[in-house]
This record gives structure tokens, sequence and C-alpha cells, in this order.
């Protein structure tokens, strides 16, 4: 239903609050704004193609909304009241129970004849029944705004709330307390150029907002109309009001100050290959720029520096304290280097700067001491010297010390750098395991937890371990997340692989598995680390194998539930290629078998797809599924022998016949992993197959008929299914 035209101006709702969550700030600008219009909405105050726009900066919560009607429309109500035989005496006159229902629903009821006058009759199913048509007023602005208001208020996604006095001293008469997620100062509800005589949190909304705390040209800022809220903010407020207006200004300050230093923005790294466009969308999700947008009315970019001879520290290190700590923009030269420039974001524009820049070098200069101290403490002493205290750091009640849990991976690394490289690779993967988590014990890690792996390969690279272990060292963790890339050599590989295995192994062997959306230990992404470590590595590994082999390094610590997770294996690869594109079908068909070599799943795939797009395949697949189906009714188990003496019909004989000369050429494709051309060969068994079932009987009498027959299926569903399970693919 569509709002009345009368009096429809276009709405302005704004709560005036002290300083939000920063990291809230635009989901709680987008919720307050998108439960406003819905209730809006719900109340025909505003209609489907009402559009929004959300406010949201440190210190407001806003939203203008088109086109809201003064009072909503009438709408016409129909209401059952009972059966005729019910209402109605045999003269046609209103019974007791008719007038009462009537009267209690504010009819008059004076003139009993008028009052059935106005009631309709209508089939009720097999009987006949009363209705009344009456017309439900619109709601007037004022009140479906209080209700909206209240609605958009309660249910705020606030990560906290704090409770704070309306007035103070609680003895004074109507004191009350109010709860919000920071204390509110002011409402502004201008319908056009009228106020809306709501109220929220103890506040009565007005028409004059306030500014910048320090650059607004007047205080307070009156709106003269729902429609120049941003305008009147930026110019008399010194406020950018829209979080994505802020933003963009911001990120185009950014780049055009990292430019004139002849940099790039570090949060850029990595993004050569989009267009402008792309990376300016990629960097407004960006957890920093999100962060700093919400901590500034108006941003003002300015070029800092700090001292040349910090960048000694491992650039890592600097830049995690700049980011994390100070929430400043590090810069890069052309070649991916930190330099000794970087950028803030001031919620000031004075004229003079100097005072702001000066004052940010002085406070990062000590947080980038610490960075230093930290890293030349830390090399004082070696990561081997290390080792002995992961014995003291508990890892888990179950599960022994970090020292235990070292050991573990050293003895899984060992085995399969044993199984890919012999016993080279076996000694440089035991080494890097047993070294992986010593910089856990160091200064830095213990400051910057996100540096962990990291400051582990710049301090084996001190201790003189060379780069092969270095990098292991810093990439066994890899990959942390979803796109993240691999680690870089064998060592690394065997070394993640094993890190990963003990999480997933000893997790599951104490029965500790994910539930829901709790996953504390990660075991969803250890799980889909290694698949993409087997996969995209191309190892030699059957999963099934790597699993059981990395049960002995626990002792009786576990229980053996390395088949339970396979199968979580399995579930997050199935999850995963969905996600890439591939049907449903296509992955039940393929996964049906578990093949053992992940590496060979995506070239399954591709063979199956190529397969269903061959005429023949829908009457092969179902008739794939109908051979299952017979053979898991046979009783005991059908051996896929076939006695050629047995063949007395044409069409079994024929089926054997071509099964042979397909099988050897199925066969061979398989063997040599070329399950597309394996499947496809599979096409000229659709006229056999059908020719069977049309004029053969399975069940035959005779039992060795019967016998012979099922070995032929048999023979036949063996080999239809060795690169995916075709009756999967059947609709």
């Amino acid at each position: 239903m569509t709002t009345q035209n009368l009096s429809s101006q276009n709405l302005l709702v704004e709560l005036f609050v002290e300083e939000l969550p920063p990291k809230a700030l635009n989901k709680l600008g987008n919720a307050f704004a998108g439960v406003l219009l819905e209730q809006l909405q719900a109340q025909g105050l505003a209609g489907a193609d009402a559009v929004l726009t959300a406010f949201a900066s440190p210190r407001r919560l806003a939203a203008h909304v088109t086109a809201v009607a003064q009072r909503a429309a009438d709408k016409p109500q129909t209401l059952k009241l009972m059966p005729v035989a019910v209402g109605l005496d045999a003269a046609g006159n209103a019974t007791p129970a008719l007038l009462k229902r009537l009267g209690g629903m504010g009819v008059d009821v004076s003139d009993p004849a008028a009052a059935v006058a106005r009631l309709t009759r209508q089939m009720d199913g097999k009987a006949e029944a009363l209705f009344l048509q009456s017309v439900v007023p619109g709601v007037d602005l004022a009140t479906g705004l209080q209700k909206a208001l209240h609605e958009a208020i309660t249910k705020l996604p606030i990560p906290k709330v704090m409770s704070y006095q309306l007035q103070s001293g609680c003895e004074l008469p109507g004191w009350s307390s109010v709860s919000f997620v920071r204390p509110a100062h002011g409402l502004v509800a201008l319908h056009g150029a009228n106020v809306v005589p709501v109220s929220a949190l103890g506040l009565h909304a007005g028409n004059a907002t306030h500014g910048h705390r320090f650059e607004a040209a007047i205080d307070p800022v009156p709106l003269a109309h729902a429609d120049a809220y941003a305008d009147t903010l930026a110019r008399d407020g010194a406020v950018i009001a829209s979080y994505e207006d802020r933003s963009r200004d911001m990120l185009r300050q950014l780049r055009k100050a990292a430019k004139e230093c002849q940099a790039v923005l570090e949060i850029e790294r990595g993004m050569h290959s989009l267009t402008e466009t792309e990376v300016e969308e990629v960097l407004l999700e960006n957890p920093l720029v999100q962060e700093v947008t919400a901590l500034v009315e108006r941003p003002n970019v300015l070029v800092c520096q700090f001292e040349p001879e910090f960048l000694a520290v491992p650039q890592e290190c600097l830049i995690l304290t700049m980011k994390a700590n100070q929430k400043y923009f590090p810069l890069l030269d052309a070649a991916g280097k930190l330099t000794n420039k970087f950028l803030v974001v001031s919620n000031i524009s004075p004229a003079d700067a100097s005072a702001v820049t000066g004052g940010n070098e002085r406070v990062v200069r000590p947080r980038l001491a610490d960075a230093k101290f930290f890293f030349d403490q830390d090399r004082k002493k070696s990561l081997e010297s290390r080792v002995h205290g992961l014995s003291k750091v508990v890892y888990h009640n179950k599960l022994g010390t970090q020292g235990e849990r070292m050991e573990r991976v050293c003895a899984i690394a060992e085995t399969i750098g044993l199984q890919l490289g012999g016993a080279e690779l076996a000694g440089q993967a035991l080494l890097a395991a047993r070294l992986a988590k010593s910089d856990l014990l160091t200064d830095m890690v213990g400051e910057f937890p996100e540096l962990q792996g990291i400051m582990g390969g710049y301090y084996a690279r001190h201790d003189g371990l060379g780069d092969t272990v270095a990098d292991a060292i810093e990439d066994h963790y890899k990959p942390r997340f979803a796109g993240d890339e691999l680690p870089r050599n064998a060592v690394g590989v065997v070394v993640a692989l094993a890190d990963k295995l003990e999480t997933l192994v000893g997790m599951f062997g104490i029965g500790n598995l994910p539930t829901g959306d709790k996953d504390p230990f990660a075991l969803r992404r250890h799980a889909l680390g290694v698949v993409r470590l087997l996969v995209e590595k191309d190892l030699p590994l059957d999963l099934s194998a790597v699993l059981a082999a990395a049960v002995p390094a626990f002792g009786s610590l576990i229980t053996d539930a390395s088949a339970q997770l396979a199968e979580f294996v399995f579930d997050r690869i199935s999850g995963s290629l969905r996600e890439q594109g591939y049907s449903a079908q296509e992955v039940d068909a393929v996964l049906a078998l578990r093949p053992q070599r992940l590496a060979d799943i995506a070239r399954r795939l591709a063979a199956v797809r190529a397969f269903a797009a061959l005429p023949e395949a829908p009457a092969l697949a179902a008739a794939n599924k109908r051979v299952g189906n017979i053979l898991k009714k046979a009783d005991g188990e059908v051996l896929a022998k076939v006695d050629a003496g047995l063949l007395t019909e044409a069409a079994e004989t024929a089926l054997a016949q071509a099964l042979a000369d397909v099988a050897t050429q199925a066969d061979a494709a398989f063997a040599a992993g070329d399950y597309a051309a394996s499947l496809q060969v599979l096409a000229a068994l659709r006229t056999p197959v059908d020719a069977f079932f049309d004029g053969v009987m399975v069940n035959a009498d005779d039992p060795a008929l019967k016998a012979n027959r099922l070995g032929l299926l048999k023979t036949l569903h063996e080999a239809m299914n060795r690169v995916a399970d075709l009756g999967r693919l059947a609709a």
C-alpha cells in the first residue's frame, strides 16, 4: 500500500551522543537507520520506494528518509464476526451474542436493525458467516515515528550498554536512569522544515544539533530543513556526517599524501593488479580505514616521520605498533620496504599543523624505541636456548605443555619429511619444527602476539640457521586465513602440515570438536589449511595415511579419531568446492569415493563435468544408480567375476564384450591420470546397458545365472565408478 501524498515530506532523525565505539560505529549507523525505515514502512508512513540515507559520525547517528507522509493512509478492514445461524434469529434480527460482539468492537447498537444493515454475508467454508467492513485510521507521523524511534534504539547492536542519570542526585523528583551505548545529549526530528514532537532517552526532539567540538562555526547548529542536514553540518558544523563520504574523503587524502611522498600506503600493498576503483573499494573495507573513519568528524591527513635508525628493526614490528597502537598509516617505498614517513589522520585542521605533527612524532617515538629494545634484547638469546622454556608453558590440560606439543610436531614433521624428501628434508624439518615455537617466549612476541613466526624467522637468521630453516619457521603458521599464501619452501610445507595435523589429531583425539559457531582452536581453518597444502603443493600423500601417521606421536594421550577427522576434512572440502561454483551433484559424485589424493579432486571434478555434458550421460547415470540399488539388495557379497559360459542371453553377451573393450581403455586412461578420457569412453556402454535392462532378467530362477549376472553388474559398476560415483549425477 502506498502512503498518502498529502503532506508528504522528507524526514530526518538524529541522535547526538558522546563518542561512540569506533569499531562498531558503521554497524550502529546502518542498524539505526535501517530499523527506522523498516518501522515507518510497516506503519504505512513510508512507501517501498522510500530512499534511505544513513549517517554516522563519532558523535551522531542519523537517518534521512524520502517521501514520509504526515499521516498514513486509512486501511479498509474486513472482520469475521460469527456464523449467520448464531448471529441472526429466524426473522433476521440480531441475536444478543451478535449485539454484544458489535458493542465490544465499538459499533453503535442502539438501533439493532441499523447495526445489522452494516454487515455483509459471505461463505466461510461450508457455512455462511457475518462480516463487518470497517476502516482503520492511518497512524499520524508523531505517533508512528515515536514507535519507530523506540524500535530503532531498542534493536541497536550495542556492544556494551552504559547507564547514566538524566539528572544529578537520585533524591531529586523526576530523576531516572537511562541505558544506551553512550550518553545522549540531543535529538532532532524534522519532517521537511517542521519538528516532529517525539522523545527518546529523556530528550525531546528539536531542530538544532552540534558540530565539531573545536571547529564548528556556530553552536548549536540550527537545521532549517531535513534535506539541509549534511550540507549544514559540513558548512556550519565542520562535520562530514556521512560515514561513507568521510571514509572516501580520508582515502583520497591518504593516497594523495602518499603519492606526494613518492611512497605507497602499506594497506595498499599487493594491489598492483587492481584498477583504481577496485583499490578504493578494497581499502574502504580495511579495518584500519574503518576504525579511523569512526574516530574523526572531518579528516585532515598530515605527514609525519621518525628517525631512520628505527628502520633497523624488522618492519613488521614497526608497522604493527604504528597501526595497532597509534592508528597511523605507514608508507612503503617502491620496493615494498618501510620508509621513515607515516600518515596521521587528524580531527582538527589548524593553520599551522606543526604542533599536531610534532605531537604525533613524539608519541610514536617511545613505541618504536620499545620495539627496538625488544628486538635487541631478544637477539641476545638464541632460539635453541629458549626451547627448554616451552616445557613451562601450558598448551592444553589434556595435551600437556608447548614443549610436549613441539616434540609431537617434530615427530610428525620427521615422518612426513622422510616420505617427501628423504633424510635431508626430514632433518631440516625436524630442526625447524623444534625451533618454530621458541619465539613465543621472546619479548617482541609477548608484546605483539601477531608477530609469532615472523619474529622466529628473523631470530633464526640472526642465529645463522640459514634462509631455508628461517623461512620455514616464519611460514609454518601458513595459510593463516582464506587466500593466504602457502609456505615458500618444502621444509616450511612439511612443518606447516605437521603443525596443523598435530592440532587436528590432538583435539579430535580428546573429543574437543567444533560446535556450531564455536571453534576456539580454529579446527575448521586448520583442516582447510591441510587441504590447501596437500592440493596446491600436489603432495603425493594419502589423507587417511597422513592423519593416521600423526596418531603415534601422542602415545596414550588420545584416542585414534583419524576416521572421524577424515570425514571432518571431507566436509570442509565439500563446502569449499560448492563455494567455488561446483554443483552439489558434481561434488557428491567425486567425494562419495573419498579420493585420498586430494590433488586429484579438481581433475576428477573437471572430468565429471565433461562427462555430464555428453548426451549419453543421463541414461548412464540412471543405469549406474539402478545397478547400485540392485547390488545393495543382493544377498551376500557380489564378486566382480563373469563366467562367459553362463552368458545365455544375447544382450548380456553384448554387454560383457562391450565392457571388456571399454574397461581396458578406461583403466589405461585412469592409470595415466586422464580422468576425463576414462569417463568419456564409458559413453559406448549406453546401448548395451539399455539393451541388457530391456532384455535380461537379473534375478533369474537359476542361482548360477543370477550370480553371474550380478557379477556382470558388479564389474560394470566398478568400471563406471573409478573416477566418481556416477549414480549421484542421476536426477
